[in-house]
């Protein structure tokens, strides 16, 4: 692996046997089953297989948020994929997602059953399964797609692209670095301008735009994302922090955030099965 800027790429792309990445021991360039190994499955009707990861809290942010609305059938069973020791890669999973990434899901209360992948999905099936947090109104329904579709394809600016050569890239690297933080920052600016005149994203209503968004901006700016609150200046983005701490607040942002965690003093809980887990999780902190 080069470190040198005058790094020429090769006719025919090779992947390095450790390029020194923390990720590189899992990261590989095909799909499919690595191993053989049955997904596990609880009591309740809708299984999920996940990771606290800011996609992984998007899910369970919204389960939790469904609980509290009074939705008893919203209640799931939450299984740790330890990705670091590459569960997202046994058969059981990929059955389910082919395509390896957390977060995935199985509604086994449909005939036959629903598999699931991808956070955006989730909570559009969720939504749509529960009528719960989608607007009604034509208006702010088209505003909070609007703005999931937004948070879908700028994420990975922010996870993939910032969040990478800021904290898991072997070697500081000026140029990405640069790039990427000039993106994250005007992707701030957008936020932190539309909420100047909207309570949530899509407007009056709380809505899967807000769950889908808080996971990686909001903790971007509340400081608990790559530890760049101060290299991005965030306070500077001062509607956008008001609305992070305000849905830091809702209870269900409080239980869904911890869900599948294993790290960090705010709460963990490895595998949930109901809301005791939750409960005691807490408890502990």
């Amino acid at each position: 692996m080069s470190t040198e800027s005058n790094y020429t790429p090769p006719k025919v792309w090779t992947q390095a046997e450790d390029d020194g990445n923390k990720w590189a021991s899992i990261n590989r360039p095909m799909s499919g089953a690595t191993h053989e190994k049955a997904r596990p499955n609880g009591e309740h009707g809708l299984q999920l297989y996940s990771l606290a990861t800011p996609n992984g809290q998007k899910v369970t942010i919204m389960l939790e948020e469904l609980l509290a609305a009074g939705v008893n059938d919203a209640e799931y069973d939450a299984w740790l994929i330890n990705i670091g020791e590459g569960d997202q890669f046994s058969s059981g999973f990929v059955d389910v997602n082919p395509n390896s990434k957390i977060p995935a899901m199985v509604d086994r209360t449909t005939s036959p059953e629903t598999k699931l992948f991808e956070s955006g999905s989730i909570l559009v099936y969720l939504a749509e399964k529960f009528g719960k947090f989608i607007p009604q109104d034509a208006h702010a329904k088209t505003e909070c797609f609007n703005w999931l579709f937004w948070q879908v394809g700028s994420a990975p600016y922010l996870g993939g692209g910032f969040g990478h050569f800021y904290s898991y890239a072997p070697y500081p690297m000026e140029y990405p670095i640069n790039r990427f933080t000039m993106e994250t920052k005007r992707q701030l600016d957008v936020l932190d301008k539309h909420l100047a005149n909207n309570e949530f994203m899509a407007g009056s209503e709380y809505s899967i735009a807000d769950m889908a968004i808080w996971p990686w901006y909001g903790n971007l700016v509340l400081g608990n994302l790559y530890d760049a609150a101060t290299f991005l200046q965030v306070h500077e983005y001062t509607n956008l922090v008001r609305w992070a701490k305000q849905l830091e607040q809702r209870e269900g942002v409080k239980r869904g955030r911890i869900v599948n965690k294993t790290w960090g003093d705010d709460g963990q809980l490895e595998n949930r099965h109901s809301a005791k887990d939750i409960d005691d999780a807490l408890a502990n902190t």
